[in-house]
């Protein structure tokens, strides 16, 4: 087992094990509540008595190491307190509320956050995993010592593991592997996640965990040796310049050392951090200094130098690592930082509890947890497990790069990433738009992957154009794959959806109706009769051709019958209001009768203006608009040949009318334009384009056939709602 390893308990005298765990808290919090912890421990005692674990040992040794492991990491009495309880709501009769009246809504809340995260039961494995890491997430964003008592939980019970059965062991260090020591080291609590990496490495891989534990035993006298030597000389020269620093050797854990030789390629004798130098000081700025002193000391290792001072990784650790080629030229990796980072490195977001009971400081504890309220708004979309399987392994496992923006705002990204992961962290917007980048000032592919310290500037189309499907094989983060998952879902729903109208549409006209005709409530009882929440949802339906669109057109005309209560109307009927509808010019001249009527062409009136007849020469009568230039010049010369008109309310008609929309130009405008027109089932006589700008700015005209002013309010409205449009007005005559 990796020398770091904590011994596991082997005293099975739970009294003992409890006074050792008071210890070793009143060691980091003099003022603890010994009374609350006794009370815990007594409780718990009395209600695990005769209770068994697999290894033959009291169950009560499992709460109280659970609570020790928490002791280590010198975590606050409530959550010591939680963990020794935290299996009688469980296991036994004591409930959640006596818990509550007798401990507080804090204890109780930890205990029931970690209760939750066991219980449900599913279909397959990968559904419960997934479930599992769901209830996590939000029980973190409830309480985050939730999880971090629910991971010592599961630490113990790896130490324990060798009392299972071998595929029962696999599958919990699997499990441990992939979710667990993540998140730990998400949490930034280095000691768990170490811990938890070799135990299951051990598990999973025992020929190679004893073949790597073989080559560090084997090395690690002669490296120690060497080590040594560089503490001694480091020591000296610190002192020399009135530095006092705490200097040790760090054994890097077997699964880290596993992992580079496989993942990245390399020998044993090439990882220059088998076992590291660690010094600790007071300050940043003795911090600086030491760097200066070991640089002094050795030649750096070009490359291998990072300020996670200055730039801290996604779980707020703090140091500084360089590498130098050290005594007898063999690298030498140190890690130099000051107190206060060395217990957020080892106990990550527990050190900002300890055993302060009113809670963390929340603008370090909010930087911290930022990433839980991250992972809590995508997986709300996300409904396929293999998918945020994949997401949230992007954000627990990745390394890290910083990257500057042009105005030197630092931002996290993990490690291969390109200018389009960083552009969607930046703003949705220009994720969606992205064109090119430039990187250190330099124009590169959009799909380059970006380095440490590169000055990222994201290229935007003017007109917006949204996301290419291949960049979801490019990109690296899990936010930049579900912005443009969610994309193309919103897309392809609206694609269905007018193909669902569209369908409907024809089938309507072939007999010879329309959405007008029939209505749209109708579609939305219809849409309910057929279990459907809404009429949209009933057209995405028939566009993906779930649903014949021919069933409901029957359940339409079946409907329209139910709603003449004098007879049962056939489709000849409705075909025959349809035609009746049509007959007549739509004016009526006073005292004429049988009369040619014209609509005049120079202003296009509709039912609802205001109109003038004008007596022509061999073609009728023409109709224009009251406010029509034409109109007010023959007035002052013909005024003798103008004659009173109204519209005809009981013989309407088609009339045509110009509307102008103005917009920022994108994909698939046109199309939303004419289906808002279509929905209306009106004809569309012409369409042109008058401008388009170079910064995307359109300008369109659209001659269509109306039935009164009114409509083509209702249209105009329906028209201004669509994405990108700005204005849309009727061309009206000059005065």
């Amino acid at each position: 087992m990796s020398p770091n390893l904590k011994d596991k308990v082997e005293s099975t005298d739970s009294d003992k094990i409890f006074k050792e765990l008071v210890g070793k808290i009143k060691g980091y919090n003099p003022n603890a509540d010994i009374k609350l912890l006794d009370k815990a421990y007594s409780t718990a005692k009395k209600y695990h008595d005769n209770q068994f674990r697999k290894s033959g040992e009291p169950f009560i040794v499992h709460p109280l190491s659970v609570g020790m492991i928490l002791a280590d990491i010198e975590l606050d009495q409530t959550s010591i307190a939680a963990a020794i309880l935290h299996d009688v709501v469980e296991d036994t009769e004591y409930n959640l509320e006596k818990v509550t009246s007798e401990f507080g809504n804090s204890i109780a809340r930890i205990i029931n956050g970690v209760t939750k995260l066991d219980k449900l039961v599913f279909n397959t494995r990968e559904e419960q995993q997934v479930s599992d890491i769901r209830k996590m997430i939000i029980a973190m964003s409830e309480d985050v010592r939730i999880i971090i008592v629910k991971l010592a939980d599961r630490l113990h019970n790896m130490r324990t593991l060798s009392h299972l059965n071998k595929e029962r062991r696999k599958d919990i260090a699997k499990e441990t592997l992939e979710v667990y020591a993540p998140i730990a080291h998400r949490l930034g609590i280095y000691q768990i996640k170490s811990e938890l990496e070799d135990l299951s490495f051990q598990y999973l891989q025992k020929k190679e965990y004893q073949k790597i534990k073989e080559m560090i035993d084997e090395k690690l006298k002669e490296r120690k040796i060497l080590v040594d030597e560089a503490i001694v000389l480091v020591k000296k020269e610190l002192r020399e310049i009135n530095v006092d620093a705490d200097i040790s050797g760090r054994i890097k854990s077997y699964n880290s050392i596993y992992s580079k030789i496989t993942e990245q390629n390399r020998k044993f004798e090439d990882i220059y951090d088998v076992i590291a130098i660690r010094i600790i000081v007071d300050d940043v700025k003795n911090c600086y200094t030491a760097l200066g002193i070991i640089h002094s000391l050795w030649k750096p290792v070009p490359g291998r130098f990072k300020d996670f001072i200055a730039n801290p990784k996604f779980n707020m650790y703090q140091s500084l690592h360089t590498t130098v080629i050290g005594l007898k030229g063999k690298p030498l990796e140190i890690q130099i930082r000051t107190y206060e980072m060395h217990k957020v490195a080892e106990y990550g977001i527990a050190a900002h509890y300890k055993y302060k009971e009113g809670g963390p400081k929340l603008s370090e504890f909010d930087k911290r947890v930022a990433w839980i309220r991250q992972v809590l708004d995508w997986q709300k979309e996300l409904k396929d497990p293999q998918e945020y399987m994949e997401s949230l392994k992007l954000d627990l496992f990745e390394e890290e790069v910083f990257i500057f923006t042009p105005k030197g705002r630092v931002m996290n990204l993990p490690k291969g990433a390109t200018p389009i992961d960083f552009a969607y962290l930046v703003h949705t917007d220009i994720g969606h738009n992205a064109l090119g980048a430039k990187i250190n000032g330099v124009m590169v592919p959009i799909e380059s992957t970006l380095d440490n310290g590169d000055i990222v500037e994201i290229i935007v189309s003017k007109s917006p154009k949204g996301p290419s499907r291949d960049w979801l094989n490019i990109v690296k983060t899990s936010r930049a794959k579900n912005k443009i998952r969610q994309w193309f879902s919103k897309e392809q729903r609206q694609e269905t959806y007018t193909t669902g109208r569209e369908i409907m549409l024809k089938i309507l006209r072939k007999n010879s109706l329309s959405f007008k005709t029939v209505g749209g409530n109708l579609f939305e009882e219809v849409a309910k009769e057929m279990n459907f929440d809404k009429a949209d949802t009933l057209f995405r339906s028939i566009g993906s051709h779930k649903v014949s669109a021919h069933h409901v057109f029957t359940k339409i005309i079946k409907n329209l019958n139910q709603t003449d209560d004098k007879k049962e109307l056939t489709i000849d009927d409705i075909r025959k209001k349809e035609t009746e509808k049509k007959k007549g010019s739509g004016i009526n001249v006073k005292g004429m009768e049988e009369v040619l009527v014209t609509i005049a062409k120079c202003c296009n009136p509709v039912p609802g203006d205001k109109i003038v007849g004008y007596i022509t020469r061999g073609k009728g009568i023409s109709v224009h608009r009251i406010d029509c230039t034409n109109v007010n010049t023959l007035m002052s010369t013909e005024n003798e040949r103008f004659i009173e008109v109204n519209w005809d309310s009981k013989a309407p008609n088609k009339f045509n009318a110009e509307i102008q929309i103005e917009a920022l130009n994108r994909t698939k405008l046109l199309r939303d334009i004419t289906n808002v027109i279509g929905e209306y089932d009106l004809n569309i006589l012409s369409a042109h384009t008058l401008k388009m700008d170079k910064a995307g700015h359109i300008k369109l005209r659209f001659l269509i056939e109306i039935n009164n002013k009114y409509i083509l309010k209702d249209v105009i409205n329906n028209i201004m709602q669509i994405d990108s449009i700005y204005d849309v007005f009727r061309i009206l005559p000059r005065k």
